[in-house]
């Protein structure tokens, strides 16, 4: 097969699933790794995917876009990994939480399942599958009804009035973006008003999102910077968006991820508001 073929099956793959791993490419056209690599990064210059760690995903357009959780699991994988151990530090036994639905709150979620006497309610189905999965009879799930969106969220006039009443000790927040003109925000407005209900049902809201998502901003806004009362992400969130961030937020914890080579290791520890 020639390689501008291999490519045109490639992308359009993409395309239809969301998501490729180099790995299953490998042995799916029967290539070395760098061949493959090597057609990524030629689709990723023309435009046709965006490279990620160990494979591609779709490309994203405009505020309005937004991923298949596919797509969205292999992004960042090391940060979300980083996130989820930290945040799982503000969670303690016999605590109600929240968990929005979202590839950094799913992650999360895995480290979760041990923690005794946990009360979850989640919008989200493969956050509440971890759950239901790990199968502890002294924790409790409840998943809200609602209509299904592309990222497995469920959302809409049945989500909402099912959060209506439910209050909790902390609500983890995933998102699309987050800025200071916008503050945090999605890209799908049925999804904003599930959101915002959810993120405003627990006595303290923990938004986890990683440095990618700095500057980013969807056309629906959840809730503006200073309704956080903790975000966790990444050290490999740049000094500027540190320093924005800490006028609006009492605590900002930077999860420890290795620097990308040849840069700076960015400091690690959490920072409180001035």
């Amino acid at each position: 097969m020639l390689a501008q073929q291999r490519q045109s099956r490639i992308a359009e793959r993409v395309h239809r699933t969301g998501a490729v791993r180099v790995a299953e490419l490998v042995e799916e056209f029967g290539v070395s790794d760098m061949t493959i690599r090597r057609d990524l990064e030629t689709l990723a210059d023309r435009g046709l995917v965006a490279k990620v760690h160990g494979g591609a995903t779709a490309v994203d357009f405009g505020s309005t876009t937004e991923p298949g959780f596919a797509v969205k699991q292999v992004r960042q994988e090391d940060e979300k990994q980083a996130i989820a151990d930290a945040a799982a530090t503000l969670v303690g036994p016999g605590q109600a939480i929240a968990l929005s639905a979202g590839t950094t709150t799913w992650t999360l979620a895995h480290r979760l399942t041990d923690v005794p006497d946990l009360t979850v309610v989640t919008n989200s189905v493969p956050v509440a599958d971890v759950f239901y999965r790990a199968g502890r009879s002294d924790q409790t799930v409840i998943l809200t009804g609602g209509v299904r969106t592309p990222s497995d969220a469920l959302v809409g006039p049945f989500a909402v009035a099912s959060l209506e009443r439910v209050n909790v000790d902390t609500v983890f927040l995933g998102v699309h973006g987050m800025s200071l003109r916008a503050g945090f925000t999605t890209p799908n407005l049925l999804e904003a008003e599930t959101v915002a209900t959810l993120a405003a049902k627990g006595r303290r809201l923990v938004v986890v999102a990683d440095h990618t998502k700095y500057d980013v901003v969807g056309i629906a806004t959840i809730a503006s910077l200073d309704d956080a009362d903790v975000i966790v992400t990444d050290s490999l969130l740049d000094e500027e968006a540190r320093r924005q961030l800490r006028e609006h937020v009492d605590q900002v914890v930077l999860a420890p991820v290795p620097a990308a080579p040849g840069t700076a290791r960015p400091r690690t520890t959490p920072e409180k508001r001035r």
